[in-house]
């Protein structure tokens, strides 16, 4: 590659932020709009889940091969590839006049993502050395930190002001201005030694995760032991063990197994995971509660989820340190203990709850994931050995993906199979009680229809039941981590950093 000037790298690394962001966007902005698509799509509670996940499955499926895919054939063809990619799933997403179509349009922006976000860190390499590298990561990080919190503020005022579409169109002129960026001031590069791409193992693993999240979503309709569900979760954890299997006799794998050996790397990635599982799990839900059964509008929906934004910078923030005083073991263990606490306030949390409590426990919440989240996040990229920094950094970001993809199906899951045991209507039309045991959107507009407040009361009592029932699954989870992985997790991952460049094979 061409030496690039000092000027031009910076104005391409600020092309890079544009994709970032619009990727940190999506991932919250769509949480305010699913009470407004369960309306206007007709959209049940499984179809929500799957509006949801089909981003994060094709996501956390498809980082590891695209960033491999990049490598090989030119970074930067391969970047604009997977932002014109996100730009047409939005721009399909836009027009959608059925959940199929949703669906397959976030199916699509989860393939763009997958390439904009591994690519997009992959380039920094190539452009700065030294200081400047760590400076470079550090802003691309933040340019998608900074879309996650932005999202639910700017997803509920577009809503206030425009049709649900509008949440899918604000992305359109950040990715063309990023694509044209990229396109004039990007240098292309790439590597001659990236492992190569398993197309089996790629397919394994997209077809596994994909079949397992569509036996745990149907599962409150199809029920628990059925066929249906049995055959996707056995059939995906099938498809995901060959995945594995494939990885551990190829000579040349695209994941490297032997970084689990390392113990800071194995209980972080496990942490992380669980954190993401958590935090995707809430953002499913809370929203759902807020906008339905409290009655906010989406900008006001957004708002209340301030706190737990909040409470997820100051926990990110102050756990540096508190690492820095306590240790990396004393930080992460606090962070799941807090999240536990914020998880069991949420379990007392009825209909006409007043939003005093609720903000409290957002807050507790939001501080327990940073807490958590940042340390052990940390102490994974620093088990890492400079040769392995790139692949190991997409492996964990993988799972702490399919975390969250899980975390959506099984906590959206549990909530609708309590909600439809809960649920105790009054004699309805056989239509309008299909709809209202669909989802407790579909319950409060049958009970708008109808003028029966009788039917919303019930349905909110049970959607409350049903999110008490996650939340009390969420804090055992925490405890659960808390207790099989903090104890295990290293104390000052910087000094077994350093012990291991002197002892390569234990990292090995």
């Amino acid at each position: 590659m061409a030496p690039v000037s000092a000027r031009r790298r910076w104005w391409a690394l600020l092309s890079l932020l544009f994709g970032l962001l619009v990727v940190g966007l999506d991932i919250t902005i769509l949480n305010v709009a699913l009470p407004t698509l369960a309306v206007d799509l007709d959209a049940s509670t499984a179809d929500l889940q799957w509006i949801v996940d089909a981003f994060i499955v094709a996501l956390a499926a498809l980082l590891l091969p695209a960033g491999i895919l990049g490598d090989r054939l030119g970074r930067k063809k391969v970047l604009l590839a997977g932002l014109a990619i996100f730009g047409l799933a939005c721009g399909l997403a836009t027009i959608a006049d059925s959940v199929g179509v949703l669906i397959a349009a976030r199916a699509l922006m989860g393939v763009g993502a997958a390439v904009v976000m591994p690519v997009s860190i992959a380039v920094v390499p190539s452009m700065f050395q030294g200081a400047e590298r760590t400076r470079a990561v550090a802003l691309l990080t933040a340019g998608m930190a900074v879309g996650l919190p932005l999202g639910p503020l700017l997803g509920g005022w577009l809503l206030e002001h425009y049709w649900w579409g509008s949440v899918f169109l604000i992305n359109l002129p950040l990715i063309v201005i990023g694509f044209f960026a990229i396109a004039f001031l990007l240098p292309e590069s790439t590597d001659r030694n990236a492992p190569k791409l398993h197309l089996f193992a790629t397919l394994a693993a997209v077809v596994g995760l994909a079949a397992l999240v569509y036996g745990v979503i149907e599962a409150p309709v199809d029920g628990w032991l059925s066929a249906s569900t049995l055959i996707g979760c056995l059939g995906g954890l099938a498809l995901i063990a060959a995945f594995v299997a494939s990885q551990v006799r190829s000579p040349e794998p695209m994941v490297d197994l032997g970084l689990f050996k390392d113990r800071a790397f194995l209980w972080g990635s496990m942490i992380a995971t669980a954190a993401s599982m958590l935090m995707m799990g809430a953002l499913f839900l809370v929203p759902q509660y807020l906008q339905i059964v409290e009655g906010h509008s989406a900008f006001g929906t957004g708002l209340r989820l301030l706190p737990m934004i909040g409470g997820l910078m100051v926990g990110g923030l102050g756990a540096e340190r508190l690492a820095a005083r306590f240790g990396y073991r004393f930080t992460v263990i606090a962070g799941l203990v807090l999240s536990a606490a914020g998880c069991a306030l949420a379990t007392a949390t009825d209909p006409g709850t007043g939003f005093g409590l609720v903000a409290i426990w957002l807050a507790v919440l939001g501080a327990g994931f940073g807490l958590s989240l940042v340390p052990a996040t940390d102490a994974v990229l620093a088990a890492l050995p400079p040769d392995r920094a790139a692949i190991g950094s997409a492996l964990m970001q993988t799972l702490r993906q399919t975390g969250g993809a899980i975390g959506v199906a099984v906590f959206g899951s549990i909530a609708s199979s309590v909600y439809r045991s809960e649920l105790d209507l009054p004699p309805l039309p056989p239509e309008a009680a299909h709809a209202a045991e669909d989802s407790v959107a579909g319950a409060a507009a049958v009970a708008e229809a109808l003028g029966s407040p009788e039917t919303a009361q019930q349905a909110f009592d049970a959607f409350t039941d049903g999110m008490g029932a996650v939340f009390l699954v969420c804090a055992v989870l925490a405890v659960v981590v808390a207790c099989a992985a903090g104890p295990r997790f290293p104390k000052h991952p910087g000094a077994e950093e350093a012990q291991s460049q002197h002892e390569p094979s234990r990292a090995a």
